[in-house]
């Protein structure tokens, strides 16, 4: 499909932003063509005497191919060109009066102009030349027939067809320039835009850095010191402060990794074990902690199911952001979270791998939640899930349940021919 297209050819002018500029060569193509080929007609039979059918196949050979100069200048050059050299023949077998222009009559010469000025705005350099030349040594010779003397008059085909065809090609040489300008400057603010947005990254990363990064620091230096700075604490609370000072310490990391990726777009992150189907486990009793139970069902790897890194990733994302949300919309309800292997569970599935399955359900909260945990929420929690599940070629499927709960479930392809 893309061959053809590139080969189809396109007409004079047909990349001009303007309509009447587009159609500005095909009025002219029209004009010339009907006005050249009666004219033709009546001069060759009238004033030098031509045979009349031999004088209207000449005129339909010499202005009729103008038409397809529009969009193949050089192809109708080979029929002009050949009409002419026929007619400037034909006419040495009769008797004209000298005054008369020869080898080529005015109307030749008009003809062959504007197909000139079209060769000019369509071809090459090298053609350009070639064809000049072609028109030059044609126009010579027939200067030196035996019954008419070469003059300054004769040679007007080979002047004016050179001056058009150097209009032309310099006219479309301009084009070629203001066209690269443009590609130029539209590449050139395309990098302005890019670094813009660098910019912009970098600056997000510091106040990120300034303001998060802050806070969690206190609130590590506060959990860590907890034990020391108040007296005669239960051990079930010196762990949660532990645990709260690991939870910190560990958001403070992932952030550092994250601001690293904003501040340079060619970082490939740090080279640190991606969290996975291991630390699901963890999610869920730190979840447990904040008073919401947890039920986790892992899965069963044993049949040799091997989960690739990618896969595990995603898993522990979605988990990650849809325990996140029972936290923040409904404190203390009582969630599940299983993860399974099973075959895919679409029949029209011809994938025939082996699929993670990733479910997470909570009930409704205990209490009506006061107000909301989090002032200003970006939403991005489930478009966040989506993707990441779309990156490896599964499925999600999300929503509340009858009850007032909420249901999240993903399908993540384990084999890699799935994973896309």
């Amino acid at each position: 499909m893309t061959s053809v297209e590139e080969e189809r050819p396109r007409a004079l002018l047909a990349g001009a932003s303007r309509r009447w500029v587009r159609m500005l060569p095909w009025a002219v193509a029209f004009v010339l063509c009907v006005a050249l080929l009666p004219t033709t007609i009546v001069v060759l039979t009238a004033d030098y005497g031509l045979n009349s059918g031999l004088a209207s196949g000449l005129a339909v050979a010499q202005a009729a191919p103008l038409l397809l100069a529009v969009v193949r200048p050089l192809h109708a050059w080979y029929v002009v060109f050949a009409a002419d050299v026929a007619g400037a023949l034909a006419l040495l077998t009769v008797d004209f009066e000298e005054r008369l222009l020869w080898p080529f009559p005015p109307m030749e010469l008009v003809g062959y102009v504007g197909l000139c000025l079209a060769l000019g705005l369509r071809e090459r350099r090298r053609t350009l030349v070639l064809v000049w030349l072609v028109t030059a040594a044609a126009n010579v010779g027939l200067e030196f027939a035996p019954s008419h003397g070469a003059g300054a008059k004769g040679l007007l085909l080979t002047i004016l067809g050179g001056v058009a065809l150097l209009l032309g090609g310099v006219l479309r040489e301009r084009y070629e320039v203001q066209r690269r300008l443009v590609e130029q400057e539209t590449i050139s603010e395309a990098e302005r835009g890019r670094r813009t947005l660098l910019e912009e990254r970098a600056r997000i990363a510091r106040e990120l850095h300034d303001v998060v990064a802050h806070h969690m620091s206190v609130i590590t230096v506060q959990a860590d010191t907890a034990e020391y700075r108040l007296a005669a604490l239960p051990p079930d609370v010196r762990q949660e402060f532990t645990s709260i000072a690991a939870t910190a310490r560990e958001s403070l990391g992932e952030m550092r990794r994250l601001l690293g990726v904003l501040r340079n777009e060619e970082a490939h992150g740090e080279l640190v074990p991606q969290p996975g189907l291991a630390q699901i486990g963890q999610l869920a009793e730190a979840t447990a902690r904040t008073g919401a139970p947890v039920d986790f069902t892992p899965c069963d790897t044993s049949g040799g199911v091997e989960v690739p890194e990618a896969v595990g990733l995603s898993a522990y994302r979605i988990v990650q952001e849809a325990l996140a949300n029972v936290v923040r919309h409904a404190p203390g309800a009582r969630t599940q979270v299983s993860l399974s292997v099973s075959d895919p569970v679409d029949p029209v599935d011809d994938g025939g791998g082996a699929r993670l399955t990733v479910l997470v359900v909570n009930e409704p909260p205990p209490e009506p939640p006061a107000g909301p945990l989090e002032v200003g929420g970006t939403g991005h929690g489930l478009v966040g899930m989506r993707e990441r599940v779309r990156l490896v070629g599964g499925t999600l499927d999300v929503g509340p349940l009858p009850d007032g709960g909420f249901r999240v479930a993903a399908q993540l392809p384990l084999t890699e021919k799935d994973i896309t």
